[in-house]
């Protein structure tokens, strides 16, 4: 009898412990994705005010003022699904960190603004000077492709400069300081807007396929953790359903979009938005329905600088 009466006490102060770790295991993960402040987070702002609800995981949405620091989360191994650039996501997965993109959400979306008569189309660049967003990244080599296709030696015709950020670009065009830049959505619309002698010179997108690209070239890139997929692919399935809405939603409410990224602090106000959604290049494929696209564009990154990708085009297990 003493056995048994032992027994069942000894049941009993254990079963708080077995609960307590039954209930531990089970509790949710944290999920945080990161995002870049700027345009680049507008494609998922409806994902700030609903974060996407994952079993197993409690998600949170952070925005950065830099890449790079998106970049060291993933090196460090804190990051499990981030934006970046597609060649930065190549050159960190060429340099062994396990990242892959899991689909492209922003095509192009660059403008070649001026506020010069004299050009009219690409031919009249020769001989002039060009104020140009990322050096070494998608603008300048996208827009060299562009002017060797029009006879223009990127290196001796005209001049390229690389000195300004994307806002200050936009606020030197509006005040006059520069006359001709190429920059990205929506600072472009924002300079167009505080100055009505810009013009835009040409369509980047066309002209990229006229150089010989494809439909468009790939710029936002949403990567994830190659080992956080791997074993959470129902996470990421979730995450990617989620995203594509939240893209779908940005495209078709404009205004909306622009009220949420002010209210979110994503450095935009919110008319500039409105504006320039529907000149923006917001999209959602899935990485391997984009995979050529993205080639295409690395082997452009080949041709200029092979380190910036990591000296190759990246494996098949880069894309999700």
């Amino acid at each position: 009898m003493k056995k048994i009466l032992l027994a069942v006490l000894v049941a009993l102060a254990a079963g708080p412990l077995f609960a307590r770790g039954r209930a531990e295991e089970q509790a949710p993960q944290a999920l945080v994705i990161n995002t870049i402040k700027g345009p680049s987070g507008i494609g998922m702002i409806k994902l700030f005010e609903t974060p996407p609800r994952i079993s197993g995981f409690t998600v949170t949405i952070e925005a950065f003022g830099s890449q790079d620091i998106i970049a060291a989360k993933f090196v460090s191994g804190e990051a499990q699904a981030g934006i970046l650039p597609a060649n930065m996501a190549a050159k960190l997965a060429a340099s062994g960190v396990p990242v892959q993109i899991a689909a492209i959400v922003g095509n192009g979306m660059l403008s070649l603004l001026t506020s010069d008569p004299e050009i009219r189309g690409i031919a009249d660049l020769r001989g002039q000077s060009v104020e140009v967003t990322g050096r070494g990244a998608t603008p300048e080599y996208v827009f060299r492709r562009i002017l060797l296709a029009w006879g223009l030696d990127p290196d001796r015709d005209l001049t390229m400069t690389f000195t300004l950020s994307y806002p200050e670009i936009a606020q030197s065009l509006i005040a006059g300081r520069l006359q001709s830049a190429l920059l990205p959505e929506p600072f472009a619309t924002m300079a167009r807007l505080g100055n009505p002698a810009l013009r835009q010179v040409a369509d980047i997108q066309e002209e990229w396929v006229r150089a010989g690209g494809p439909a468009n070239y790939p710029m936002i890139a949403l990567v994830v953790n190659r080992d956080f997929a791997g074993a959470n692919p129902g996470a990421v399935r979730t995450l990617l359903e989620d995203y594509r809405a939240s893209t779908e939603w940005v495209v078709a409410h404009p205004a909306e979009a622009g009220v949420l990224t002010e209210r979110y602090e994503l450095g935009l106000r919110a008319p500039v938005v409105e504006a320039a959604v529907p000149r923006s290049n917001y999209v959602f494929l899935p990485a391997r329905e984009a995979r050529p696209a993205i080639e295409a564009l690395f082997r452009v990154f080949l041709e200029n600088d092979p380190a910036s990708i990591g000296g190759a085009l990246p494996p098949e297990d880069f894309y999700f």
